[in-house]
């Protein structure tokens, strides 16, 4: 590999000989492997290997950037001069000159802990294991589609800037989930997943697939999947529901998440996914939900997909409240967002990858636990329903009105579980919504799940970020078509 620590010192020198007066370098190398066995056979069995660089830069007041594959000088006092020519002739358009929120030198490396790397395991080995799954659900009579797959990664990548910090950091990711439909006649189809609709993903090694109990919940999956040919249809009207954790997984991402992203705020993405009801004149005053929830944006936590160590402008990881007993207290941001309201950066600009420039980005987006069990959530119901594992999800350019539905339901009669729907649909405005959450499972059934395929941006990003869940329920929700 080449001095990579030379070259990006190269790229500092040269973008400041020309002009910047801001420049950071990230050499970014990734490597994957994607696994996806269908009905035992191997559908998918990819290696990737991905190494380059990008050079971001402010000159005259704006932003440039440019990338490349190709580490070596040459190249890289081409890409770095280009990188500040794209500023300058971008600064001709500009409204008003970049400003980054400050930021101290740092020196330091980071590296995602552990125990079993998932590259040391045997390809074959896998394999084996994930046929063994599918054979699993296949076992299930009415059973006609079944998958189970595998997905790592390792990134590692150095970031240095013209402020003086350099960092290092190595950030290993595993993923595994499992999948099957059932039909009956030709048109009845019915779908089961675990341990959500995308698997899960955390930030360690291959520990976690032992620890997602797959042999366990594989035939259970595959028993309900037929079930569900036979259930009756989700009701409609107004009811109280409770939530699974992997799908109110979801509904932080949507509609927590995304609406406070500051660049969202401020019409980054209007032309694309939409902006946010969430603008900054409401900082500190809307009732974004009620007093009983409390919501964080944590780059720190334990196993979070969105876990690292630094963000890819440099900013170290932290913990920062959005929502506070209900109220709305911060955004996601990035050093040129933040700056724009008065505030430091939340350590939320991200890249995918070293071709593209850092956006604002979720890390683990976190609705805290409460203090109820499961059962306990349950008990308080008189009449309603339990929807579990997403199926489907809308929102609108705004964030705030929003139809989600579920891959599986029951209904909740006198305090217990009944009778099992299937198409469990429910829909709402997003603040009501929240405000009308008043029970929230505790630590022991709390957990980050991730989320791998999170896109943003022009030109389109992928996102590897992570949520925060419990169990949790809400009242008066409109439920069924």
């Amino acid at each position: 590999m080449p001095d990579f620590k030379e070259l990006a010192y190269l790229a500092l020198n040269e973008v400041k000989r020309k002009g910047a007066s801001y420049a950071d370098v990230r050499i970014v190398r990734t490597e994957d492997e994607n696994l996806t066995l269908t009905n035992a056979v191997p559908e998918l069995i990819e290696k990737s290997y991905d190494f380059g660089f990008g050079v971001r830069v402010i000159a005259e007041g704006a932003w440039g950037f440019a990338s490349s594959a190709d580490l070596n000088r040459e190249e890289v006092v081409r890409i770095s001069r280009l990188a500040v020519e794209i500023a300058k002739v971008s600064a001709r358009l500009k409204k008003e000159p970049v400003a980054l929120s400050p930021l101290g030198r740092i020196v330091r490396n980071y590296k995602s802990p552990f125990e079993i790397d998932p590259f040391a395991i045997p390809l074959k080995e896998k394999i084996e294991y994930l046929a063994h799954l599918c054979n699993l659900m296949s076992k299930q009579e009415g059973i006609a589609t079944n998958e189970a797959n595998m997905s790592f990664r390792r990134m590692w990548q150095y970031f240095a800037s013209s402020e003086g910090s350099r960092i290092e950091q190595e950030i290993l990711q595993t993923g595994a989930g499992i999948y099957c439909s059932a039909t009956k006649g030709h048109r009845a189809r019915a779908k089961r997943s675990y341990p959500s609709s995308s698997g899960q993903y955390e930030c360690r090694g291959y520990e976690l697939i032992p620890e997602l109990k797959f042999e366990e919940n594989a035939p259970i999956i595959a028993e309900q999947a037929v079930a569900l040919l036979s259930a009756k249809e989700c009701p409609s009207g107004i009811k109280d529901i409770v939530l699974d954790g992997s799908h109110v997984s979801l509904q932080i991402h949507e509609s927590i998440g995304h609406p406070l992203e500051l660049d969202r705020v401020f019409g980054s993405e209007r032309d694309f996914s939409g902006v946010s009801f969430a603008t900054v004149d409401k900082l500190g005053k809307l009732k974004y939900a009620s007093e009983i929830v409390n919501v964080t944006t944590d780059a720190t936590t334990r196993f979070g997909l969105g876990t690292f160590g630094y963000d890819d402008e440099g900013v170290p990881a932290q913990k920062v409240d959005l929502i506070k007993n209900g109220v709305l207290v911060g955004y996601l941001s990035s050093r040129e967002t933040a700056a724009r309201i008065g505030r430091g950066s939340s350590g939320a600009a991200r890249a995918d990858g070293w071709g593209n420039v850092p956006i604002v980005r979720m890390t683990n987006t976190n609705l805290m636990p409460g203090d109820k069990t499961f059962d306990e959530l349950i008990a308080g119901i008189d009449d309603g329903l339990y929807m579990e594992t997403t199926a489907s999800w809308s929102i609108d350019n705004y964030r705030e009105n929003f139809q989600m539905g579920c891959e599986i339901g029951w209904e909740i009669k006198n305090g217990k579980l009944g009778e099992m729907i299937k198409n469990p649909t429910y829909s709402g405005n997003s603040v009501s919504f929240w405000n009308f959450c008043d029970g929230i499972a505790n630590k022991d059934f709390w957990r980050v799940w991730g989320t791998p395929n999170c896109g943003k941006g022009q030109p389109a990003q992928n996102g590897r970020v992570g949520q925060g869940a419990s169990p949790t329920r809400f009242r008066q929700v409109k439920v069924g078509a």
